[in-house]
């Protein structure tokens, strides 16, 4: 059973109680901050988005959504954690973002009102923590443009995710706080890409984001067995 917004309530609870430290790059929010770079550069190599409006759903605290502001995009953040927005619209204030706006709302409740009219629409590290993540890519699929560029990462779900994303992200390199994923709700490729047909968005690309605990590092490769990324694009 969905709740009304498509949303987990604890899930909600979870990520406001850290809103205050979104945009500290060392505080729990530090893995975003470090693939933000390279997941901004891989949806630039294949969308212009400068002059073109994009949505970024559950954007959070803002900032993939503040990134591509600076880049050009006339950027809507969508999300349904108050806190989290406060923060995004307060340092988009403070940071003299141009051309951003962040409204408390759900993607299935914005596709009623404004189908067809975003050029690029992105989905980043979200559906794995939504009820109906289903409903999310259809509604992100309403929202775009025939034609138009619709992005998505989230986890896999295997043995290999569960040891690495889980157990070592969050039990023993602590780069996520405990809790903050659960392995049911990861998603496999194969159940996201059968979402994205159901919705006509034709997957072009996929990319795997891996990170070495040694140089502390994070890159993009082929290897889509843990994180992984979608390019896709709405059929006309």
């Amino acid at each position: 059973m969905n709740t009304p917004h498509n949303a987990d309530p604890a899930e909600l609870a979870k990520f406001s109680e850290l809103a205050h430290r979104w945009w500290d790059p060392e505080s729990e929010f530090r893995p975003l901050h470090q693939i933000n770079p390279l997941r901004l550069d891989w949806i630039l190599g294949l969308a212009a988005i400068q002059n073109l409006r994009v949505l970024d759903v559950g954007c959070g605290g803002g900032i993939l959504a503040d990134a591509m502001a600076r880049k050009g995009a006339q950027v809507t953040g969508i999300d349904l954690s108050t806190k989290a927005l406060r923060v995004a619209q307060l340092h988009a204030l403070e940071a003299q973002t141009p051309s951003i706006r962040y409204l408390e709302t759900s993607a299935e409740a914005l596709a009623e009102q404004e189908a067809g009219t975003f050029d690029v629409v992105t989905c980043m590290e979200m559906l794995e923590h939504v009820p109906d993540p289903a409903s999310v890519v259809q509604a992100c699929a309403q929202l775009v443009k025939p034609g138009g560029w619709a992005f998505f990462s989230t986890l896999n779900r295997n043995l290999k995710s569960f040891l690495f994303a889980i157990v070592g992200a969050e039990y023993i390199l602590n780069l996520l706080p405990k809790g903050t994923h659960e392995y049911a709700k990861l998603i496999r490729p194969s159940e996201l890409a059968s979402f994205c047909r159901q919705g006509q968005l034709d997957v072009l690309h996929t990319k795997g984001l891996e990170y070495n605990p040694i140089t502390k590092r994070y890159r993009l490769s082929s290897d889509t067995s843990v994180n992984y990324l979608f390019a896709t694009r709405k059929s006309f």
